[in-house]
């Protein structure tokens, strides 16, 4: 990264990462995956660890000795936001005022807790604007 330029803190959703994990899903939004995750400052959620290793696991026949790895690489890569009191406590908010769902809700209340600017997602509202900080946007739209 140039000194001129300032990387955006971003959350990865599950999805994005899968396209970037498994190439054979669909070519062009597994590149706009990779290009994602090279090109942002991210944070993460022990959530999405905790989904992306199932998928990968059920969708990729990853097994246990390509999984452990794995999960050290995010905790030594990225800041991940552990789900406690004050984020289960701002879903419950979230699904009451913006009507996500349950783990919809995690994902956003755990990006605004990680202070993400942009949360990257092919499952939610693109261009949503949540609490004036959190700008939920799906980088994979045609």
């Amino acid at each position: 990264m140039s000194s001129g330029s300032q990387m955006r803190l971003s959350f990865v959703d599950t999805n994005i990462w899968l396209y970037a994990f498994i190439p054979s899903q669909d070519p062009n939004k597994s590149a706009k995956a990779k290009a994602i995750i090279q090109q942002s400052d991210i944070i993460i959620s022990s959530q999405i660890i905790n989904e992306i290793c199932i998928n990968l696991i059920k969708k990729a026949q990853f097994d246990e000795s390509a999984i452990q790895p794995l999960i050290n690489s995010f905790y030594g890569r990225y800041n991940i936001v552990a789900l406690d009191k004050n984020t289960l406590l701002k879903a419950s908010e979230l699904r009451a005022t913006l009507s996500l769902s349950f783990w919809d809700s995690l994902i956003v209340a755990s990006a605004l807790s990680g202070g993400a600017e942009m949360l990257y997602t092919e499952d939610m509202s693109d261009g949503l604007l949540v609490e004036n900080r959190l700008r939920v946007t799906n980088p994979l739209k045609p």
